[in-house]
């Protein structure tokens, strides 16, 4: 994690984090300041994420949400997210890359971690985004999408998968990429 005695950057990291991302050296150490005065200990913890997630969505629970979204983050699965694992996370949800968003997308429905999303993970990561929709704009969803088991329902349908089936990750990402409608079904854009 750089040398944090210092405060610096490690040169390893960053010049793993310019290959790894779309950021420029200069973008990189000025996030990194900015990361270090609100994490002088250099981590995240589950609990701080959560809380600055939440921020993001005041009008509804995210925290089942931001959990999965911070477990897919810790990529060490050490509890904490460090400045490396932030800024790949960073990278990956504002990324303009498709590809990228998807393989993210993916490492979020699989909650454990076996290389395959189950249709109960999917009900799980959908529940978990349910819960950040204000039930105003539940109210107004389509008839065969207002739940999160109709929602899991018509995505496992889309991928023509049995009940006890398993969905790979080139599987995942190809169905995505070909049908924009499954691609607003396992996230949630809060309306403006």
């Amino acid at each position: 994690m750089g040398n944090s005695k210092s405060g610096a950057l490690s040169k390893e990291i960053l010049e793993d984090l310019k290959l790894n991302t779309k950021y420029s050296e200069d973008e990189l150490c000025k996030w990194y300041e900015s990361f270090q005065k609100q994490c002088p200990d250099g981590r995240i913890s589950q609990a701080e994420f959560e809380k600055i997630y939440g921020n993001f969505f005041p009008k509804s629970d995210p925290q089942v949400y931001a959990r999965h979204v911070f477990r897919s983050f810790d990529t060490n699965g050490d509890g904490t997210l460090d400045f490396r694992e932030y800024i790949i996370a960073l990278h990956l949800t504002s990324s303009g890359k498709t590809n990228l968003k998807l393989e993210w997308a993916f490492s979020l429905f699989d909650v454990d971690r076996n290389g395959e999303i189950s249709k109960s993970e999917v009900l799980e990561i959908i529940t978990a985004i349910f819960k950040m929709i204000p039930l105003e704009e539940q109210k107004m969803l389509a008839e065969d999408e207002n739940t999160p088991q109709k929602r899991a329902n018509k995505l496992w349908d889309f991928f023509k998968k049995g009940e006890n089936d398993k969905i790979a990750e080139g599987e995942f990402i190809s169905g995505v990429i070909q049908n924009e409608a499954i691609m607003r079904l396992i996230q949630y854009e809060p309306k403006k």
